[in-house]
């Protein structure tokens, strides 16, 4: 039951749409009608406010964080990777949008930071050197993701190896459109502006 009962309020902490809730709050419009329709903080970079994209950025990363040091302080390890694996399920399908949310990126890196520092920092690391080397933030993202399971294998317990696996193969199955675009060659690189895709 408590580990019901954390996943169940991260998923609630998961769900806030920040990347949607600033951009209107600014006065720029639903997020969701330019660029990808994504509600993170790529999509927001999109409307040319870097500021608001690096709230975006932060505030998606600081909900995994949440999650996992809130619950894993009243009830343990366990509780605190349920509830951050939850919190990342809450922004890739948040109910208030009909499940139609992010790509959960930022979300598991602030859920790899807290459950071992060592895996989120280098996860961060990775996504750092191959936005700078490519200029692609999906496949910066893609490199980080599938690094976490690996390094958490070496570095952290085989719970925290789990959720970062499970977090990984969500990640990657969410950037679907994006390897097909990458296979083509037709990525947008960051900083390339609106675009639909």
């Amino acid at each position: 039951m408590t580990l019901l009962f954390g996943a169940g309020l991260g998923y609630l902490l998961g769900s806030i749409p920040f990347g949607l809730l600033l951009t209107r709050i600014a006065g720029l419009g639903d997020i969701r009608g330019i660029g990808s329709g994504n509600i993170g903080a790529t999509n927001v970079l999109r409307t040319g406010n870097k500021a608001l994209a690096a709230a975006t950025l932060l505030l998606d990363g600081g909900k995994g964080a949440a999650a996992v040091a809130l619950f894993g302080a009243l009830w343990g390890v366990d509780a605190g990777l349920v509830a951050g694996v939850a919190a990342v399920l809450g922004h890739n399908f948040p109910v208030w949008l009909r499940f139609k949310g992010g790509k959960g990126v930022a979300t598991t890196l602030g859920v790899m930071l807290v459950a071992a520092w060592p895996v989120g920092v280098i996860a961060i690391v990775t996504w750092l050197a191959a936005a700078a080397l490519f200029r692609i933030s999906s496949l910066a993202a893609l490199l980080a993701l599938a690094t976490s399971p690996l390094v958490a294998l070496g570095v952290a317990g085989p719970e925290v190896a789990v959720a970062a696996l499970g977090l990984a193969v969500l990640g990657i199955a969410r950037h679907h459109a994006n390897i097909a675009r990458l296979l083509k060659g037709e990525e947008p690189k960051i900083g390339a502006g609106k675009r639909s895709q």
